[in-house]
């Protein structure tokens, strides 16, 4: 139902309650699994925290740093750097999170009474918001903004009621997202351990019946060759592609760390493999369509299915041949021993490995419409342009009592 929206403006300085995150000293940190997750700037991402790339904190030294733990549907902020090309730098803490802490230079944020936090989050994740943090982002080196200026962001406030409505309707949209992530993984971790079974642990079907023989890498099945990376196959430079120099289009541009850009020109005919050079070494990328890759990575050509590469290369110890700047020396990547199976394995594996991809890219088709039509729907929702008010919707917190 369209109508007049006669919701009041309201501030956030008025309405959300922010904390700036603590200063934790660097040389404390852990990667103990053990230990307590640290939520860095650098962690958040477009609408979620990489918990994989999460430094650690020891548990005794948390005690007394109970105001800096983050709660379910907590709001972080990038400080620094608030906004990166692929969005605003922003997540909110989901129910199965890990336990973790706020470090500086991240805000957390809470809606105070009037304001659920569970709709605080479309609040931060919308276009007028980012539109609002984008012109007052100050600062060259690392651009910056403070508690203030997040505070002075203004917006039209619905009653408590409305706005759980709207964050409903909206949430629907992001556990099925959540839900199809978790089947991704899934997909990818059959292939990961299809992979290890058959060509690590040589059980592969028959292998009861395969006899094993003297190589240079040990007992491998009969039929299977020995080969070096160098005669397997080609480790090819990317071409430099400066960010002024690339142009919109649909054309995914890859670095060492996964893709960095978009361009409408390609470089390789895909589908095709990135491996990181400088930085992120021995980084492993996988792409469906035509892409470009930029100097920081290889990308790579082979007689043999591409598809058992991708999982073959993650295998390697790649040597980092430069110290101050981590570097793939693709000579040294040449000499690296492997064992290919026979062709009838190979076609086999990479069979079920595309099966697997095949579901995995349809539930990220799934998610694309998801996320188009939640973005379509969210500016409409908060705007008051589409009203819910009178809308008999049951939340799930609602159901369960």
């Amino acid at each position: 139902m369209v109508k007049i929206c006669t919701w009041p403006k309201a501030l956030f300085r008025e309405e959300v309650d922010l904390l700036a995150g603590f200063a934790f000293k660097s040389k404390a940190f852990t990667d103990d699994t053990k230990d307590i997750h640290l939520v860095k700037g650098a962690d958040v991402q477009q609408g979620f925290i990489s918990w994989d790339n999460c430094r650690r904190w020891p548990h005794p030294a948390s005690v007394r740093l109970e105001r800096y733990w983050l709660q379910e549907n907590d709001v972080v902020l990038a400080m620094d750097r608030p906004w990166v090309p692929s969005g605003l730098k922003w997540a909110w803490i989901r129910r199965a999170a890990p336990k973790s802490l706020l470090v500086q230079r991240v805000a957390r944020l809470r809606g105070r009474s009037g304001l659920a936090t569970e709709y605080l989050r479309y609040l931060i994740g919308s276009p007028s918001f980012t539109d609002y943090i984008r012109p007052i982002v100050t600062g060259v080196n690392v651009p910056h903004i403070s508690g203030e200026q997040i505070l002075g962001f203004s917006f039209l406030k619905p009653t408590l009621p409305t706005q759980r409505k709207i964050a409903g309707i909206l949430s629907a949209y992001d556990d099925l997202i959540e839900n199809n992530l978790r089947r991704i993984k899934i997909l990818e971790e059959m292939a990961q351990n299809l992979y290890r079974e058959w060509f690590v642990k040589f059980r592969f079907p028959g292998h009861q019946n395969t006899r094993f023989v003297d190589s240079l890498l040990g007992k491998i099945p009969e039929g299977w060759e020995v080969t070096t990376l160098g005669e397997a196959c080609c480790l090819n430079y990317g071409k430099a592609l400066k960010k002024e120099d690339r142009r919109d289009g649909g054309i995914p541009v890859f670095g060492s760390s996964g893709v960095v850009g978009k361009h409408n020109l390609s470089l390789v005919k895909g589908p095709g493999i990135i491996v990181g050079r400088k930085g992120n070494v021995g980084s492993v990328f996988w792409c469906d369509k035509d892409f470009f890759v930029i100097d920081t990575a290889y990308y790579v050509t082979s007689k043999l299915p591409l598809r058992f590469l991708f999982y073959l290369f993650p295998t390697l110890n790649f040597i980092n041949s430069d110290a101050a700047v981590p570097g793939l020396s693709r000579n040294q990547a040449y000499t690296l021993e492997l064992c290919i199976p026979n062709t009838n394995l190979l076609a086999t594996f990479c069979e079920l490995a595309d099966m697997f991809e095949r579901q995995a890219s349809n539930l990220h088709l799934q998610n694309s419409v998801l996320r188009q039509t939640r973005d379509l729907l969210l500016p409409k929702l908060i705007s008051g342009e589409v009203d819910v008010s009178e809308l008999d919707i049951t939340l799930p917190e609602e159901a369960a009592t």
